[in-house]
């Protein structure tokens, strides 16, 4: 359910457009259907609007087809629209056809019903199995639509093999799937153009520390453009080279050393700048 009280008097059309974002066509549907609130009381979209009337629009989410299970979540932010949460290296976004536990959708799911909100999983931002970080959620379709079409600025922080010849610069090489049955990526070519900027923020002798923000959103983009440049990731044995496999055997990488760590963006609602922080690092 959508909250908003009224900040000056109008017609509930406008202010569901103005204020809350609704579309002509969801607006549309929902005043059918009784779902459109004044005070407490449905309301059809020509209904007047006076200063501190609350208005609410009732969104329902379709069930799960997985179980809630209760475990740890470490909440970064929350307010009636969006959450953000650190999810653990070794964990899946979402459950799949091969499991629907153990997952981090199943454990915010155990979280919504335990807190009484009627919300389902909707991913904005998306990580591997084993990169860790703020993962943001929409609390229901409609905020997920908006987010998806803004801008989300992503830093991630990386351990690296070796270090980059340029303290900062860009990394703009295509990305292309490798032939089926494979998952991984590679750079060729014929693949979709990819760009990544970085900054080295500290370097030791084999290893060095990275800023990364992807400027495009291929998939494994970053694991596959550090590789590219010779400076993979630790701790990722799919696009790692002899060097920085053995080295992060002797360091017991159990997963790659990739952290999520910040996510900015304009709140869909309120259009206040938002930047949300991962407690982790790499």
């Amino acid at each position: 359910m959508l909250t908003y009280q009224a900040e000056k008097p109008g017609r509930l059309s406008d202010i569901l457009r103005r204020d809350m974002k609704i579309s002509t066509g969801l607006m549309n549907k929902l005043k059918w259907q009784g779902k459109l609130l004044v005070n407490g009381c449905p309301q059809h979209t020509d209904f007047q609007v006076e200063t501190g009337d609350i208005v609410q629009v009732l969104l329902e989410d379709v069930a799960p087809q997985y179980p809630a299970e209760p475990g740890e979540l470490t909440i970064l932010y929350e307010d009636d629209h969006l959450l953000a949460v650190d999810k653990p290296a070794g964990m899946l976004i979402h459950p799949s056809r091969a499991t629907n536990t153990g997952t981090l959708a199943n454990r915010v799911l155990w979280y919504y019903q335990s807190t009484d909100q009627s919300c389902a999983f909707h991913p904005v931002t998306r990580l591997d199995r084993d990169t860790f970080g703020v993962v943001l959620l929409a609390k229901n379709p409609h905020i997920h639509a908006l987010l998806q079409q803004s801008d989300l600025t992503k830093e991630y922080r990386a351990l690296v093999y070796g270090c980059p010849k340029d303290d900062q610069g860009e990394i703009s090489a295509p990305i292309a799937r490798r032939p089926l049955p494979s998952l991984l990526r590679y750079v060729d070519e014929s693949g979709k153009e990819s760009l990544t900027r970085y900054q080295v923020l500290t370097k030791e002798e084999n290893t060095a520390h990275l800023a990364l923000w992807p400027i495009t959103g291929r998939t494994h983009q970053l694991r596959v453009h550090c590789s590219f440049i010779g400076c993979p990731i630790l701790g990722d044995p799919q696009y790692g080279n002899p060097e920085s496999n053995a080295l992060s055997q002797t360091l017991g990488l159990k997963t790659q050393a990739l952290c999520a760590k910040k996510l900015s963006f304009l709140h869909p609602i309120t259009e206040k700048t938002i930047t949300i922080t991962s407690k982790m690092d790499v």
